[in-house]
């Protein structure tokens, strides 16, 4: 492996001019190296011009890859075939970590969905264990921001998404957690094998893995794993496993006897209490059990920990109807959690499907499903799966030619006309936004929005 000062002698490409991007500019520019940026659109970035055209990939030493970008990207190629090398974000934070910082500790998790949850639940242990550690990578700051704090960390725990993961070689995790997998991103990976492969390479970074033991991927193609696996689950624990005993969250795995079970917390500490949130919960207090966090620490964190905005989120309760937005589930998986946590629900589905199948999605909501909204790009993948595995359900397609906002008023008028006493309306699109809003954030707040303008009113 080379040093950081080897690598960092010449002049470095920077790829891409987003968050990312302009994180390692300003580590480049507080070393005062030469760089130059590279984005797909041309334009300015905080005031630095962003080139499109490579033209002559020798004049660097190194290129520094934001996320998201293919390694089949014609820039990205053109310095592999230079012969320049092509590392993550998350491997120069590394590299700084390693020279300025080297005491850091490092832990990090994955999953097709809960990650942000997880992560930020682990930031909630850290402030009430009152430790210096700090939540980031694929939410939050970038790692190179987080490692390069005037005061420094002692812990930095990394959500990573299957892009950073597929990217990076150096890190060193004290140990790392992996959530769930399920058909997203396609697009990007190509195959599912491709992405749930790069999903579980995670393992080989670090010593332990904290594994959800009821997701069949993560139990079939973690058997190679040689370390030190943890499995937890919403069953009763074996020794070394994590588990809840009745109304209990318990660690048979970091005591010093396996045989006995200690508390974690109880299902009471966890909001909302539904399976999905009591998993991400183990899998948090996994990873800050491996860096001997107390349990008493734990369970404070985890009782004073809220959901994020957008997912799963009450927007109002009104006339025995639920308002629920859900924004944030941008893929099958993570939609299927929301439609099975109410009976009666009036689903809101459609956007970009990024390659997704949503066939097993709808056979599973079907018995809870009373109508659904379709919008997007490729509602159709959703009006054929109901059109085929549940035709009695209505199906509405919701347009509008006056943008995002007046589409959104236009799907909550609807779903007021259908919605009565029982049932939940649930925002939850299992697809990505872009084709018709500027994010999942966005669109769910138009949604909440539109909810209280037109039900609250």
């Amino acid at each position: 492996m080379s040093s950081l000062s080897q690598l960092l002698h010449g002049r470095v490409a920077v790829l891409g001019g987003g968050v990312t991007g302009r994180a390692i500019i300003a580590f480049l520019q507080e070393r005062t190296i030469e760089f130059s940026l590279f984005d797909e659109k041309n334009g300015e970035f905080d005031g630095i011009q962003a080139l499109t055209v490579i033209e002559n990939p020798h004049d660097y030493q190194l290129a520094i890859v934001s996320p998201g970008w293919r390694r089949d990207h014609h820039l990205v190629e053109k310095f592999t075939q230079a012969g320049v090398r092509v590392i993550s974000e998350i491997d120069l934070a590394w590299l700084v970590k390693s020279e300025i910082v080297p005491e850091q500790k490092w832990i990090a998790l994955t999953g097709t969905n809960g990650k942000t949850t997880t992560v930020q639940m682990v930031q909630s242990i850290f402030d009430s264990a009152q430790v210096r550690g700090l939540a980031c990578g694929n939410v939050g700051e970038p790692a190179i921001s987080a490692v390069m704090s005037k005061e420094p960390y002692d812990y930095l725990a990394l959500e990573l998404s299957s892009f950073q993961i597929d990217w990076s070689e150096l890190p060193q995790f004290e140990s790392v957690a992996i959530l769930n997998i399920a058909e997203d991103h396609i697009d990007w990976h190509g195959t599912f094998d491709a992405y749930a492969n790069a999903k579980m390479s995670l393992m080989r970074m670090a010593p332990v893995a904290i594994l959800n033991a009821q997701d069949p991927e993560i139990v079939t193609r973690s058997t190679a794993f040689t370390g030190q696996k943890i499995f937890y689950s919403l069953d009763t624990p074996a020794s070394g496993e994590l588990g809840l005993v009745e109304e209990l969250l318990v660690d048979r795995a970091f005591g010093a006897d396996s045989s006995q079970a200690e508390m974690i917390a109880e299902l009471l500490d966890i909001k909302p209490q539904v399976p999905h949130n009591v998993s991400n919960a183990l899998a948090a207090a996994g990873l800050a059990l491996s860096l001997n966090i107390s349990h008493a620490a734990i369970r404070t964190g985890l009782s004073s920990f809220q959901l994020d905005h957008h997912r799963l989120e009450l927007v109002l309760e009104r006339d025995g109807i639920s308002w629920i937005n859900d924004s944030k589930a941008t893929n099958p998986h993570a939609a299927i959690a929301g439609i099975l946590s109410h009976t009666s629900v009036i689903w809101i589905a459609g956007g970009l499907a990024k390659g997704a199948q949503v066939d097993q999605l709808v056979k599973r909501a079907a018995p809870r499903l009373k109508a659904v909204l379709l919008i997007g790009t490729d509602r159709e993948l959703f009006a054929d799966a109901l059109s085929q595995h549940a035709p009695a359900i209505p199906i509405y397609r919701i347009d509008s030619n006056d943008g995002s906002e007046s589409l959104m008023n236009a799907i909550v008028a609807k779903a007021s006309d259908l919605a009565t006493a029982g049932d939940a309306v649930l925002l939850a699109p299992a697809c990505a936004s872009m084709d018709q809003f500027n994010s999942y954030a966005h669109r769910g707040e138009l949604f909440a929005r539109a909810v209280v303008a037109k039900v609250a009113s």
